[in-house]
C-alpha cells in the first residue's frame, strides 16, 4: 500500500482540493451498496460526522472485502473527490484498502440504537458510539475551557492532596486508604482498628474535595483553582450522583461573597459559549437525538444575568407556590435543605433563568462557612441551574479564628485534623471567597444527558467498579 501521510476526518471535511490523494484510517460505521459499488461510513473519533469511501468492488480482492464489516478498522489510499450525496461535500474514491483490525460478529455496536443501560455494561466500547464521542469531545473541550479561563484571569492551577486525612465537608462518608491486612486487623482494648503500622500511621481517606488545601493556597498566591478527582462514599443509587467526581474549586483572597457570584457567574457563561463557538456539530448532534431544547437552554443562560436572592426570599416563592396549590414531593419551611425539584421550580418555573441563591441558615451549611451578623445564616452561595438544580456551590469563608474553632467544636470535628487550617487564620488572616463546580454535573448541563454516569467514561457507583 502506498505510503500517504493520514488525514483526519476532520480536516478532510473541510477540504476543497478535490483530485488530492490522500489517507483517512477509522473504524466503519456502516456498509451498504449493490454488486458493483458499496459506501463505507468511516469515522476516526476526530468529529462526529463519518466520512463515505466509495468502493468500486471490481477493483478488490473479494476475500479482503468480506473483512470490512461494522466495527473494522480501515486504512484506506484514494482520491478525494465532491460528494453527489446530500449530507457533505467531500467523499473518498477508495484505489486502495488495508484491513488494519477485523471485527468478528460478536461486536455488539450494531446499526441498531442500544439503550443508555446496555452502553453502560460495556463502558469499554461505548466511545465508538455517535453519543459517547460527541460527549467525551466536549468532556475535553469544557477541561480546556476551564483551564483557559482561570489562566487567563491569573490563577493558578494549584494541586491539592487525593489522600488525606481531613473531611472537608465534615460529612464522613469516605473511602478509606490502607496497607493494612484486612483480614488480619489489630485492635485497640475499646475495639478501634490500630493504625500504627498502616502506611501512613494514621487513618487515611480518598479527598472529598480540595477546598480545604486551596484555601491555604490562596493565603500565599491570591487566586488559585484546584481541577482533580474526589471522591464520596454516599450510597446513592440517583442519575445525579458518581462515587468518584472532578470538581474544579477556586479560591480568591480578598474576594466577598458579591465578587465570589461575580466570578462564578462569569466562569459557568465561558464554559456554556466555549461548548457553543467549540462543540456546535456534537451540540447539535445530542440536541437533535435526545434533548430538543438544548441549544436553546444553552443560549438561554448567556442572555440573562443570574437571579440574586436569598434563602429566604426562596423559601418565601415555594411556600406561596404550595399554598397556590403546587405538589412538592419533599417539604418546604425555613432551615429545610432544598432538594432540587425545589431549586428547579425557582430556575424553570418561577424565575425562568438560572438563580444564586445566597445566606443559607447555618444548621446545613459546612463550618467553615463566614457567618453573618443574624446569628443564623451564612454567606453560602449555591448556583442553581435548569434541569439539573444545584451545579455550583460556595461560600464567603469564616477568616475570625476564634468563630471558625467555636464553629469546629460545635460540629465535633476532630481538632488534631484541623490545626494547620487554622493557623491560616492566627497568621495574617484575610477575606476570601471560592466554590466548587461538580465537572459532570456541568457536563450534564451542556450535553443535555439524563444520567451523570453518561458524561464520565468509567462511572464509580455503588456495587459498580466494573471497567
Amino acid at each position: 500500500m502506498e505510503k500517504i501521510s493520514r488525514t483526519k476526518i476532520v480536516d478532510l471535511l473541510k477540504r476543497d482540493d478535490f483530485g488530492a490523494k490522500v489517507n483517512v484510517k477509522g473504524w466503519v460505521r456502516t456498509r451498504r451498496g449493490s454488486k458493483q459499488v458499496n459506501f463505507i461510513a468511516l469515522n476516526d473519533g476526530s468529529t462526529i460526522n463519518n466520512v463515505q469511501i466509495v468502493v468500486d468492488l471490481a477493483s478488490f480482492d473479494e476475500e479482503m472485502l468480506k473483512q470490512i464489516t461494522t466495527g473494522a478498522c480501515l486504512s484506506v489510499n484514494g482520491e478525494m473527490v465532491e460528494s453527489v450525496g446530500s449530507g457533505q461535500k467531500v467523499e473518498v474514491q477508495a484505489r486502495e484498502i488495508e484491513v488494519l483490525g477485523i471485527c468478528d460478529n460478536t461486536y455488539p455496536l450494531q446499526k441498531k440504537g442500544h439503550s443508555m443501560e446496555f452502553l453502560r455494561e460495556i463502558a469499554h466500547l461505548r466511545p465508538r458510539t455517535n453519543t459517547f464521542g460527541a460527549v467525551f469531545r466536549i468532556r475535553h473541550h469544557m477541561a480546556i475551557a476551564i483551564h483557559k479561563f482561570f489562566h487567563e484571569k491569573g490563577f493558578y492551577y494549584f494541586h491539592t492532596p487525593i489522600i488525606t486525612a481531613s473531611d472537608a465537608e465534615g460529612a464522613g462518608q469516605m473511602f478509606q486508604v490502607t496497607t493494612l491486612d484486612m483480614g488480619h486487623l489489630e485492635k485497640t482494648e475499646e475495639g478501634a482498628v490500630k493504625y500504627d503500622d498502616d502506611f501512613f500511621g494514621k487513618q487515611a481517606s480518598l479527598t472529598v474535595s480540595g477546598q480545604l488545601e486551596g484555601e491555604l493556597a490562596a493565603t500565599a498566591l491570591g487566586a488559585i483553582y484546584t481541577f482533580g478527582p474526589t471522591f464520596r462514599a454516599e450510597n446513592s443509587n440517583t442519575p445525579r450522583h458518581l462515587a468518584e467526581f472532578w470538581m474544579i474549586e477556586p479560591e480568591v483572597a480578598f474576594n466577598d461573597i458579591t465578587d465570589n457570584m461575580d466570578l462564578a457567574e462569569e466562569f459557568i457563561k465561558y464554559c456554556v459559549q466555549w461548548a457553543l463557538d467549540n462543540c456546535a456539530d456534537d451540540v447539535k448532534f445530542l440536541n437533535d437525538m435526545f434533548d430538543k431544547g438544548l441549544v436553546e437552554r444553552l443560549q438561554g443562560v448567556l442572555k440573562d444575568d443570574f437571579v440574586r436572592l436569598s434563602y429566604t426570599e426562596g423559601i418565601k416563592i415555594l411556600e406561596d407556590a404550595v399554598a397556590n396549590g403546587h405538589k412538592f414531593e419533599f417539604p418546604v419551611y425555613w432551615g429545610a435543605d432544598l432538594a432540587s425539584e425545589h431549586e428547579r421550580y425557582l430556575v424553570e418555573v418561577h424565575f425562568k433563568r438560572p438563580v444564586i441563591l445566597t445566606d443559607y441558615p447555618r444548621e446545613i451549611k459546612a463550618f467553615y462557612m463566614k457567618q453573618n451578623e443574624d446569628g443564623k445564616t451564612v454567606r453560602a452561595m449555591d448556583v442553581l441551574f435548569p434541569k439539573i438544580g444545584e451545579i455550583i456551590g460556595g461560600s464567603e469563608r469564616e477568616a475570625d479564628y476564634q468563630k471558625l474553632q467555636a464553629r469546629i467544636k460545635e460540629m465535633d470535628i476532630p481538632m488534631k485534623d484541623m490545626w494547620w487550617y487554622l493557623d491560616t487564620r492566627k497568621f495574617g488572616t484575610c477575606p476570601h471567597s471560592g466554590f466548587g463546580l461538580g465537572f459532570e454535573r456541568l457536563l450534564l448541563f451542556v450535553t443535555g444527558m439524563a444520567n451523570i454516569r453518561d458524561v464520565i467514561p468509567f462511572p464509580r457507583t455503588p456495587r459498580n467498579a466494573e471497567f
